[in-house]
């Protein structure tokens, strides 16, 4: 513990965490030290880690109950003995995809909130990565977005929510057994508020999950469509966005209830390998944190 420090990396959200090795087991105060990091700037970035898959494993269900990997375009791509872990990568071996996701670019989103209860957290680590330019993912703090969201639109968004489309996934693959979005009123998908309480912080955020099939309940499509496109607009300004440029070794741990975020498109003929894992905070652990954390993030 004496040696881990966090370094910020942007005013808006991110912090480097320094000096630890997480291989290894954390003692208890090194990992609430991690945690409370990890909920006061939302993302946290492991530099030059070294994980075998049960590395990632022990590490991340350190936070919580871990989901097995949910399925995707490709089927259900997990490393094999481990499947908490979903393999995302453009790698095709004797012509079979070994990820989900290839190498295109992928919109703005929250992973999952098409599910009634989305993964509150999400790690994603460089289990292979190209050098010197292993690709770009951006986020956006959507506890700012709220926060700075206009009288006027506050005003709007009172009361109402948006329906998540569950038939294609971030990368705009439809998925297995979906159909294709004819009348984004009827489509499959959960229904979240807009304005939402984070479970830990108990702080408010702007909750939009994903632009496409998006659908504001009980609004006219046109009037939903233009509040969503203003709602979009106003959360995907440069003040509000960091991004991470990937090495070999990197691991990202963000927040997935106060966050969106996308990947640029990067070199089909490279290599990349992340593996991720999604988890949710068990009940006891939930109430134990949620007043502390509370004050000490407000």
């Amino acid at each position: 513990m004496a040696d881990l420090s966090i370094r910020k990396l942007s005013p808006v959200l991110g912090a480097e965490v320094l000096n630890v090795s997480l291989t290894e087991l954390l003692d208890d105060s090194t990992f609430e030290a991690i945690q409370k990091a990890w909920y006061e700037n939302v993302a946290l970035v492991f530099r030059n880690q070294s994980l075998s898959a049960a590395d990632l494993v022990a590490f991340s269900s350190r936070f919580g109950q871990l989901d097995i990997a949910p399925p995707n375009e490709n089927g259900r791509c997990f490393v094999e003995g481990f499947e908490e872990i979903l393999v995302i990568s453009n790698v095709v071996e004797n012509g079979v995809a070994i990820g989900s996701l290839g190498s295109k670019e992928i919109p703005w989103h929250t992973d999952m909130s098409y599910t009634e209860v989305p993964p509150l957290g999400i790690t994603l680590y460089g289990f292979e990565v190209p050098a010197p330019d292993g690709g770009k993912t951006e986020f956006v703090n959507m506890y700012q977005a709220f926060e700075t969201l206009s009288d006027e639109l506050k005003q709007k968004v009172e009361g109402l929510s948006i329906k998540h489309d569950s038939s294609i996934n971030a990368a705009g693959y439809l998925r297995l057994g979906s159909d294709p979005v004819i009348d984004v009123v009827t489509c499959p998908g959960a229904i979240h508020p807009i304005v939402r309480t984070h479970p830990v912080t108990g702080r408010q955020v702007l909750y939009l999950g994903r632009r496409r099939n998006a659908y504001i309940c009980g609004l006219p499509v046109q009037e939903s469509e233009e509040l969503l496109d203003a709602l979009w607009d106003h959360c995907t300004q440069s003040q509000l966005k960091w991004h991470h440029h990937w090495q070999p070794g990197d691991l990202l741990l963000w927040d997935n209830f106060c966050t969106i975020h996308r990947r640029d498109q990067f070199d089909p003929n490279s290599r990349r390998i992340l593996y991720r894992t999604q988890f949710r905070p068990k009940l006891p652990q939930l109430q134990e944190r949620a007043a502390e954390t509370a004050t000490a993030v407000k």
